[in-house]
């Protein structure tokens, strides 16, 4: 039986409907760790306040001081990505990032969020590095880099979309064959791997909007 009743007769794709679960639970548990802050913090504060203290190190260690602006953006992926990895782990449930879509969907917003940044931060004048450093370049450069920045989208896409549905995949065969004991070295990879993954689209995200803010130079 499904781990929920309803989506037996749901209209939404399960891929949408953990999504939509994954946001609810991210909310309500933010709602929970902040609703009384404490200067000496409770477990559920302190677990989030390491959470997020780890993701702000990442990010100024990466983008220095001026990525704090970015970091919203950045931790908010880097929350979503995890929980949603971490959810298939749990049988009967499957991984958002394991669908195409939502992995699509995220590596969009990156490539969107990179382009808009570098326009905000120099103008128009961002677009000059598709052009090449020479005007008679440009035939050869133009495509190079619009296929550069393009790629962008499906490393994102496919890195995170692959290797988390094939842990789904993995996971599944392992409990169908050894459902007992012999599975929890599985469990403790994928929980490897699931952070691992995390903090390479968040690298790979950074990377990308730090390069945006440098043009520039």
């Amino acid at each position: 039986m499904h781990p929920f009743l309803f989506l037996e007769n749901s209209y939404l794709p399960p891929h949408v409907t953990y999504s939509i679960f994954t946001i609810l639970f991210l909310t309500v548990l933010s709602f929970l760790a902040t609703r009384n802050l404490q200067i000496y913090p409770g477990p559920l504060q302190n677990v989030m306040e390491t959470i997020v203290g780890g993701f702000d190190t990442l990010v100024t260690d990466t983008m220095g001081h001026h990525g704090r602006t970015y970091f919203p953006l950045i931790a908010t992926i880097g929350l979503f990505i995890l929980t949603a990895n971490l959810i298939g782990i749990i049988p009967g449930f499957e991984s958002p990032t394991a669908s195409i879509n939502v992995t699509l969907s995220m590596a969009l917003v990156v490539f969107v969020a990179t382009h808009v940044v570098g326009v905000m931060t120099h103008g128009l004048k961002y677009f000059k590095q598709f052009l090449g450093p020479v005007w008679w370049l440009i035939p050869l450069m133009m495509p190079i880099e619009i296929i550069s920045h393009l790629s962008r989208v499906l490393s994102l896409t496919f890195r995170l979309f692959g290797n988390i549905k094939g842990e789904d995949i993995v996971l599944a065969v392992i409990l169908a064959l050894v459902p007992y004991l012999v599975p929890l070295p599985v469990f403790i990879l994928m929980i490897f791997t699931s952070v691992v993954q995390t903090l390479v689209f968040m690298l790979l995200a950074m990377m990308y909007i730090g390069g945006a803010l440098e043009e520039g130079h």
